[in-house]
């Protein structure tokens, strides 16, 4: 097992979709608090390393149910190409899961100095349950993201979860306004794994069951136009609502981005779809940082 293996099956061009949600709820939490630098440092930490653990657990639960084959339309990973075997791909999961859990753990403590109050046992539990579902998309005798239920999962646990649960570790405090945005990203991140998914169409049906297949391809392709559309919308309602500076509206300029990425969805297919992929990931983390800076941090 190489380093070259683990950082080609970590796909680190993931993190910015990780990332874009806690960068959110970071910046909804200064608007009421002074951050605390230890806790958003872990807070970035550990959804950086939750979102590697989900990556090498999909790889490795397409392996196990015989999935990854030599016609997906997406880009082969270590264990698909021969440079990593199953059994290490094993110990490197366990190592990643420790640092979720380690990570989890001190952004508790940094946040609220204690485990033993009802709020950081709570969150503890809630990082439990981002581990589980980190690992079980692919992995398991009935993992979730073969039955069609990734999306739900994706919408809670990148958008509200990854939203309000960053403001909250922040804060100690929650707004209901708070999950507009939350909603935004969640709809958008969605709309990563449904672009995924169109490309895919093809491969999966024989071994999956997605929202893409169920759609078909000229509804799964309104369906991610009705994504797209919906997060801005909810975007432009919190700011409607609580904007009091011309700099809460930067975050704007990044809308030409998602406009092409929704031209390349009606246009292209298969694996021609791929630089859709990335497009969508980085329109979604500019718009979170210029959200943040403009709202709160400048």
């Amino acid at each position: 097992m190489t380093v070259k293996a683990c950082l080609k099956s970590m796909r680190l061009r993931t993190l910015p979709l990780s990332l874009a949600g806690i960068i959110v709820g970071i910046s909804l939490a200064s608007s009421v608090v002074t951050l605390n630098v230890p806790t958003v440092t872990a807070l970035l930490f550990t959804a950086a390393f939750l979102q590697i653990l989900s990556n090498l657990s999909n790889e490795l639960g397409d392996t196990l149910h015989g999935t990854d084959t030599s016609d997906r339309q997406g880009i082969h990973y270590s264990i698909q190409d021969g440079e990593m075997t199953v059994p290490e791909m094993k110990r490197l999961i366990v190592i990643i899961a420790g640092l979720c859990c380690i990570s989890g753990l001190i952004m508790v403590l940094c946040s609220f100095r204690t485990v033993l109050a009802v709020e950081p046992a709570a969150l503890l539990l809630l990082g439990a349950s981002a581990v589980w579902a980190a690992m079980h998309y692919t992995l398991g005798d009935n993992p979730y993201g073969y039955r069609g239920l990734g999306d739900v999962f994706v919408f809670v646990f990148f958008g509200l979860i990854s939203v309000m649960g960053a403001g909250y570790v922040c804060s100690h405090t929650l707004s209901g306004l708070w999950s507009l945005p939350a909603a935004a990203i969640g709809c958008w991140s969605i709309g990563v794994l449904n672009v995924n998914n169109i490309r895919d169409m093809k491969t999966d049906a024989s071994t999956r069951t997605t929202v893409a297949l169920k759609l078909g391809l000229k509804k799964a392709r309104i369906y991610q136009t009705a994504l797209v559309v919906t997060g801005w919308a909810l975007l432009l309602v919190f700011n409607i609502l609580t904007a009091v500076d011309w700099k809460q509206w930067l975050f704007f300029i990044t809308m030409p981005l998602f406009v092409l990425h929704l031209k390349g969805v009606w246009t292209r297919e298969d694996r021609s779809l791929d630089p859709m992929l990335p497009l969508i990931v980085m329109s979604t983390f500019l718009t979170s940082v210029l959200f943040a800076s403009g709202a709160y941090v400048l």
